[in-house]
């Protein structure tokens, strides 16, 4: 497995077809640097050639931060042309984590704030620790969020929730966020990574035609009309409906044991 210097991928789990990538700049709040959006766009892609992956849980290392996002100290006295520079280094990694074709599971150990809220956004779902804080403070920095915030947030809770939060810039704790429906659950520190392999290890069990499949529907079909998304929808059942997998299931099912499944 291929080694980077602000990540590190865990494939303890790969039996059980779980990976962790861990955002690995403590010292620095697991911020983004250039080198970590580098990493991360090699990191996501070997991934999606391994054929053992069905869920990839994102977090970081450290228990006060999971991502601070963009480093400010690097951006200091960058000129515009590479500002963009870097900025595209970070639009196609947070890209590939929003396509990546497997669920994505977000563990929000500490501060998400900017970039960091991104990314955890960009995931599917996200669970947090207790003492977590979150913000898109981008206002505050005579910017906007750019790597997808004034998107994501308003599909993923109220819209007026969604604006406020991007007006004001401000923080706002787990609790709060359990509330809003920005993550699913809020656990201890203790309790976070645990809990969250747990459900990854339950959601690997299922079929991969399957998650993936459901993945795209929604996805696809989010951008749609009803009656268009019904249609990707369909496309995507059928492909399910005429693989070897779904009759594997059907046996597994009859004879009362685990299915066994090949991804074909």
């Amino acid at each position: 497995m291929a080694e980077w210097q602000t990540i590190s991928l865990n494939d303890d789990l790969s039996e059980d077809h779980v990976y962790t990538l861990q955002l690995n700049r403590p010292a620095a709040m697991n911020s983004l640097n250039t080198l970590m959006g580098i990493e991360l766009i090699e990191c996501l892609n070997f991934l999606q050639e391994q054929t053992s992956v069905r869920v990839l849980v994102v977090t970081g290392s450290g228990e006060k931060s999971f991502c601070a996002g963009a480093d400010l100290k690097e951006r200091k006295g960058m000129s515009n042309e590479q500002w963009k520079e870097q900025h595209i280094i970070f639009e196609e990694a947070f890209e590939l984590l929003r396509k990546f074709p497997f669920p994505v599971i977000a563990a929000v150990n500490g501060f998400a704030l900017g970039g960091g809220l991104e990314m955890a956004l960009s995931c599917d779902f996200r669970y947090a620790a207790d003492h977590a804080k979150m913000a898109l403070p981008e206002v505050r920095l005579g910017i906007i969020p750019g790597v997808g915030g004034t998107q994501l947030l308003p599909r993923a809770i109220p819209l007026g929730l969604a604006k406020e939060m991007l007006f004001r810039g401000n923080q706002i704790d787990a609790q709060q966020a359990l509330s809003f429906g920005i993550v699913n659950e809020v656990l201890s520190k203790e309790e976070l990574i645990p809990r969250t392999l747990e459900i990854a290890k339950e959601i690997g069990r299922n079929a991969p035609l399957s998650l993936k499949a459901i993945k795209k529907s929604i996805q696809s079909g989010l951008a749609k009309d009803l009656e268009a998304a019904i249609s990707i929808e369909l496309d995507e059942y059928y492909k399910c409906a005429n693989s070897n997998d779904r009759q594997e299931g059907i046996r597994s099912f009859n004879e009362k044991r685990q299915p066994e499944w090949r991804g074909e």
